[in-house]
């Protein structure tokens, strides 16, 4: 009799984040897992806003474990660690945290003498993609190390000077308001012109002038940005308005490289309707939706709005400012006026391109524990509550079937019809205090073909096990991080049990995958 040879056989797909098998406790009590350095350190990159606090984490100690296990792996894994670093701060589109990894990469390879493996210089050019970054990194590196900026964070640095310095960067980022202006960022790492940008050596010249001698300083006559923008500060402030209120002022004012957050200054003055029309234009999509309240209060026209809603929705716009869902969500709470509430829910699904349409029978288990409600950092008034909150229904909604449960000390079901407004849905889901995570998977598992828990894993002790083995072993239960704690709440890597994490919908390309019997990469590597 054949015991394995079976049509019912099935391979078993492995994952990437790992557990050890070493066990540890949650920090609510919880029977956890150990992940390995590689695991902990990806969970960790992917849900971190450096130096903010999480409900069980100080800033500070996190902002540790980050950089402890960036040195470890530098050192031991030059690599994988450099693949992640350029992926984090692209598609991943998590800055500060790709900065402060490239900066620690470097300092421990230097300190181990270490050769071999993606080069100190490269790694460092691989997370600068704003012309901002230079002196975010430069600042980064003299606060922490020193003002003796070795060799290879210069070169790096004048590699991402070469491909992100224009005209236009040039007024948006070098401000008074920076530590490490264009001019002294040139100055230290003596970055020379790009052989297909002639015009660069001319801008490099007025960068040290602009910094140097700023009331002298005059912009290259081959720059009509430049040009543009000296005309129009030029101007008397009596006269400035009648540019915008001017049948060319929209125009003039692209032309120039004037930023909305510039014009105000520029203005004297409050910025009003015929103000943010002139400037919507040229704005960029998320700085539209940054602004949707702005526009209300200063009466902008519908005719202008429905430029403004074209433009937020648009699927290539979304794609291209490769903002987190959440993102629209805050939008659409603080956006007073009901005619940006279609453009943000079509938004909303744009930006949720990635997540599967999942045949068969799905549980969506949504941790609204009360660590969850922390805010994502101190700029922001979104949580993780709503950041899984999103991410589990839409999962939902685009099953074959699903079961939506969110979960805390209770758990309870979360209606929904079929083609339903994720935002609209959104506003169902409440505070349910404690975790108890456990026993939402085995009050609401009804053999499911899968279970599919969002969540920052950090559930309290149960005499029943940790939630996972609620679920028989050949049912694939997915765990996505949020948090990126030290501590699992279950064994992930092999046999039915895989975690992913982050902030945005590109993990879910794991779930196909994995039901596919195919093994799952890193996503850099995929």
């Amino acid at each position: 009799m054949s015991r394995f040879n079976k049509r019912a056989a099935k391979a078993q797909p492995t994952s990437r984040v790992t557990s050890t098998g070493r066990i540890l406790r949650t920090f609510q009590g919880g029977r956890g897992r150990e992940r390995d350095a590689r695991s902990e350190l990806f969970l960790l990159a992917v849900a971190n806003f450096v130096s903010q606090q999480t409900f069980y984490e100080t800033g500070a100690d996190r902002d540790d474990r980050f950089a402890t296990l960036v040195r470890e792996l530098a050192v031991t894994d030059p690599e994988w660690t450099a693949g992640l670093l350029g992926w984090l701060r692209g598609e991943g589109n998590l800055r500060t945290a790709s900065v402060v990894g490239a900066a620690e990469y470097v300092r421990a390879r230097l300190d181990a003498g270490a050769t071999g493996g993606p080069s100190n210089r490269q790694v460092v050019d691989s997370v600068l993609r704003r012309p901002d970054e230079p002196g975010e990194l430069l600042a980064y590196w003299t606060a922490t190390y020193g003002r003796n900026v070795p060799k290879p964070v210069k070169r790096g640095v004048a590699d991402a000077v070469r491909r992100l310095y224009s005209g236009k960067s040039l007024l948006k980022y070098d401000t008074a308001a920076k530590g490490y202006r264009f001019g002294d960022i040139l100055n230290l790492v003596h970055a020379s012109p790009d052989p297909d940008k002639p015009w660069q050596g001319e801008l490099f010249r007025y960068a040290l002038d602009r910094r140097h001698n700023p009331d002298t300083a005059v912009p290259p006559a081959s720059n009509r940005t430049l040009v543009a923008h000296r005309e129009l500060m030029a101007l008397p402030v009596e006269e400035r308005r009648a540019v915008v209120t001017s049948a060319g002022g929209a125009e003039r004012l692209a032309a120039a490289g004037m930023t909305w957050e510039a014009l105000a200054g520029w203005l004297q003055g409050p910025m009003d309707k015929a103000a943010w029309e002139a400037v919507i234009p040229s704005m960029g999509a998320m700085a539209l939706v940054r602004n949707l309240r702005n526009f209300d209060q200063a009466g902008v026209s519908d005719e202008v709005a429905a430029r403004v809603a074209a433009r937020i929705s648009d699927p290539a716009e979304v794609a291209r400012s490769r903002q987190f869902p959440f993102r629209y969500l805050a939008a659409y709470q603080h956006a007073p006026s009901l005619r940006w509430a279609y453009p943000l829910e079509q938004a909303l699904g744009h930006s949720l391109a990635n997540v599967p349409a999942l045949s068969g029978r799905t549980l969506v288990l949504v941790d609204r524990s009360g660590s969850m409600w922390g805010p994502l950092s101190d700029r922001s008034q979104l949580n993780r509550a709503d950041a899984a909150a999103i991410f589990g229904t839409a999962l939902a909604l685009r099953a074959q079937h699903a079961d939506l449960v969110q979960f805390g000390t209770t758990s309870a079901e979360v209606r929904f019809r079929k083609g339903e407004s994720v935002l609209k849905i959104l506003e169902r889901f409440g505070n349910l205090g404690g975790t108890d995570t456990t026993g939402a998977v085995r009050r609401h598992y009804r053999r499911h073909d899968r279970v599919l828990i969002v969540t920052d894993e950090q559930y309290a002790y149960s005499h029943y096990g940790d939630p996972t083995e609620q679920v028989p072993a050949d049912v694939p239960v997915y765990t996505w991080n949020l948090a990126g704690y030290r501590a699992g709440h279950g064994p992930s890597g092999k046999a039915n049990r895989h975690t992913f994490g982050g902030l945005s919908d590109a993990a879910f390309r794991m779930v196909p995958l994995l039901e596919s019997a195919r093994d799952a990469d890193w996503p850099w590597a995929a």
